[in-house]
């Protein structure tokens, strides 16, 4: 399987947290992570940081946070030019979609941890 370097926004190292357990499973099947959050921690070997971060060689982008908390985010995301973004459930958001496809970022209406059980990620 290829490794996707993979962005995690709204992670938390809190374990009942849906970020929380994808970026178990992300590390689980090899990929490298980063992980952005309103709060610092560490989820399995990963540094949940509250900052934005220049990533390198960036394919996903997986949301774990509602539009309207989205929006600070717009202009960063765009930025490290992602492959696509993954819009988990409860993380739909129209406006992003749409100023993604005009930078040609593909974009997925998905459950990250799903992709990963089925081998579709």
């Amino acid at each position: 399987m290829e490794n996707k370097k993979t962005l995690v926004l709204g992670a938390s190292s809190n374990p009942s947290r849906y970020s929380f357990l994808a970026i178990n499973k992300l590390r689980n099947e090899g990929h490298d992570v980063v992980a952005i959050g309103k709060r610092t921690g560490t989820v399995k070997d990963i540094e949940v940081i509250n900052q934005q971060v220049q990533v390198e060689n960036l394919d996903t982008v997986t949301l774990y946070l509602n539009a309207n908390n989205q929006k600070p985010y717009y202009d960063y995301i765009l930025a490290q030019k992602p492959k696509r973004i993954i819009f988990n459930p409860g993380a739909e958001n129209d406006e992003l979609e749409k100023l993604a496809r005009e930078n040609n970022i593909d974009t997925q209406h998905a459950c990250t941890l799903v992709l990963l059980s089925t081998r579709q990620y």
